[in-house]
């Protein structure tokens, strides 16, 4: 700490040689460059102190759609085990002290959080690095030292949604479900018994503005420095596809794995649609996608990097990058060799006159739709059948690969009042029965808990399987349906998870110069990658009694009640009396003259 103040002050205060024959030099240039050196100093020297890391960065692909996908990933990373028994902790650093509380407190082994816009278009975007179901998904490995699991459960979701600002206490035991196969641990595999594993999926929760703030809060820089400069709320918002997510998960400190560290990774993806916005140009900047440049990298991170995906790049297809990133880098991104400019936010070169990085993507020709590759393995789903009594799920799953079959384990997770008829289930593949070697069926219990079934299918090269289930919709209680009934229920996403045969050859890691975005799920060999898909959620429709009707009955008893009471109340509390009035002589005299005349007594 003492070397690093003493380089700063030696470095502004150092008389400035004024010979003619020395290139000038600009002091701000001098002081903004010493100041980066001594922060990168001092970063390094508190994080050998303390034990944490964190880095930032930004991947940026072009689609062939014309779109553009962005992922943002924040990973700090904390030598230290919350788990461990009888540690206190009292002093966060980068670890954001809100989560790590929550990790102490209900011996939460793994947490997976997302909150998504929008469904993930597979056919025309490709794979995503983390793909995520539309709404709010959670699942959670708990420790085995915790003895009541549900009981955290309950209470965690109940943590989490006031940290987040989401409606993740509408999370109970009607949408929860522990899958047997599903949702392996990322981290550090101790805990496989799936008693200690609990997943829910509130599809309708809509992600905004709320979600967002709480979540850039989380950042050892917040949004003031960074790539977290760029996440502006109103262009974040305004694309195709959004979500965000948090990840802890512990892993091994070192090769040998002797002890633990925690990891938390923040992600947050969005496509923006700059093809339609750009007049038909495949041209794009990050101020004409966020509205915003960056000015700085996060002093507390230890790598700052944006990366742009120039894969394409070639005589035919030339790409034009300002400003001129300091090197490339190849990365294994789901089977296949992909290349990357590497911006460095801690090189001062890489900054403008007006101190700012703003990277411009131009073709040298103009650039036309190109058709879109399709995807080894993805999935689609949808409800047929009519009326309001019956109907049917139907899951298509395509594997597009030329000669290698590989397996797949499904998971579907349908509501208690969607009542599935399991004698019906068929899985056809090329015209022919295809029977699971694996399933798993937990039958649902109303107004307790859902349906699950898993099942693990074989998908044979250049094949389409179709799985269908019949179900029979229930009819609620009247108290039980939402303030929109008409507008339908949702059923959440499946889920997908497969290890896809790799085009190429695959290493668990090429590099320390590679996105940490291909370092989420863990490489099993060298022949295949893992991932996990979700397909589109459903919305269903029950049988709706007309609300209309008890709102009409409920006016007109009112109106009867207050028409026919009041009047009665009124007749039996009034006190009647005579009102005597005293007029003047002349006209009491008149009075009694015309009352004379008609035969009646006089006043």
């Amino acid at each position: 700490m003492s070397y690093a103040c003493i380089s700063l002050v030696l470095l502004l205060f150092s008389p400035v040689k004024s010979e003619v024959n020395e290139e000038v030099r600009h002091p701000e240039q001098e002081i903004h460059n010493a100041a980066t050196l001594v922060e990168n100093k001092l970063t390094e020297e508190a994080d050998s102190a303390f034990g944490d890391r964190f880095d930032e960065e930004l991947v940026i692909h072009p689609l062939q759609s014309g779109d553009v996908y962005a992922n943002f990933l924040f990973r700090t990373r904390w030598d230290l085990d919350l788990l461990q028994p009888g540690s206190k902790v009292s002093h966060y650093r980068l670890f954001p002290k809100s989560l790590g509380q929550v990790i102490s407190k209900y011996a939460v082994r793994e947490l997976h959080l997302s909150f998504t816009q929008g469904f993930w278009r597979t056919q025309a975007w490709g794979e995503p690095f983390l793909q995520a179901p539309a709404g709010a998904e959670l699942w959670v490995w708990f420790d085995e030292t915790n003895n009541d699991i549900d009981r955290s459960w309950k209470e965690l979701t109940n943590v989490l949604s006031g940290i987040f600002c989401a409606s993740l206490n509408f999370v109970d035991s009607t949408n929860t479900v522990s899958p047997t196969a599903s949702f392996k641990p990322l981290g550090i595999v101790n805990v496989t018994d799936h008693k200690f594993l609990r997943h829910a999926v509130l599809p309708r929760e809509i992600a905004c503005t709320e979600n967002l703030t709480p979540w850039k809060k989380l950042l050892p820089c917040g949004s003031k420095a960074g790539l977290a400069t760029l996440l502006k709320a109103e262009r974040l918002f305004y694309t195709s596809y959004h979500s965000q997510a948090v990840h802890i998960r512990p892993i091994c400190k070192d090769s040998d794995c002797l002890s633990t560290s925690w990891e938390l990774t923040q992600s947050l993806s969005v496509v923006l649609d700059v093809h339609t916005s750009g007049q038909g140009k495949k041209e794009w900047s990050l101020f004409k996608m966020f509205s915003r440049t960056v000015t700085e990298a996060c002093p507390l991170a230890t790598r700052s990097t944006i990366y742009v995906d120039i894969t394409n790049n070639d005589q035919e297809n030339e790409i034009l990058l300002t400003p001129t990133p300091v090197g490339q880098t190849e990365a294994t991104v789901h089977g296949s060799k992909r290349t990357y400019a590497v911006y460095d936010l801690f090189q001062p070169q890489l900054y403008s006159a007006s101190r700012s990085v703003n990277v411009i993507l131009k073709w040298k020709q103009r650039q036309e739709l190109s058709v879109v590759s399709v995807p080894l393995l993805y999935a689609e789903r949808y409800v047929s059948g009519y009326g309001l009594q019956t109907g049917e799920i139907n899951t298509l799953i395509y594997n597009n690969h030329a000669f290698r079959a590989f397996p797949v384990l499904l998971m579907e997770t349908v509501p208690w009042y969607l009542r599935l008829y399991v004698h019906t289930l068929t899985i056809i593949t090329k015209g022919k029965e295809n029977k699971p070697s694996y399933i798993h069926y937990e039958p649902a219990k109303d107004r307790k808990r859902p349906h699950l079934l898993e099942m693990l299918i074989q998908l044979p090269a250049g094949s389409v399987t179709k799985i269908t289930i019949q179900f029979e919709r229930a009819l609620l209680k009247w108290t039980e349906y939402p303030p929109d009934p008409n507008h339908g229920f949702y059923v959440s996403s499946s889920v997908l998870s497969a290890s896809v045969p790799s085009v190429v050859s695959m290493t668990a890691y090429d590099g320390d110069n590679i996105p940490m975005s291909t370092k989420i799920f863990p490489f099993s060999d060298g022949s295949s990658y893992f991932v996990r898909l979700y397909t589109e959620p459903l919305l269903v429709n029950l049988p709706t009694p007309d609300f209309s009707m008890p709102y009409n009955v409920i006016c007109l008893t009112c109106t009867v009640v207050a028409v026919g009471y009041g009047s009665l109340y009124n007749l039996l509390t009034r006190t009647f009396q005579i009102d005597e009035q005293s007029g003047s002589r002349l006209t009491v005299r008149l009075a009694n003259f015309i009352r004379r005349m008609r035969g009646v007594p006089p006043l």
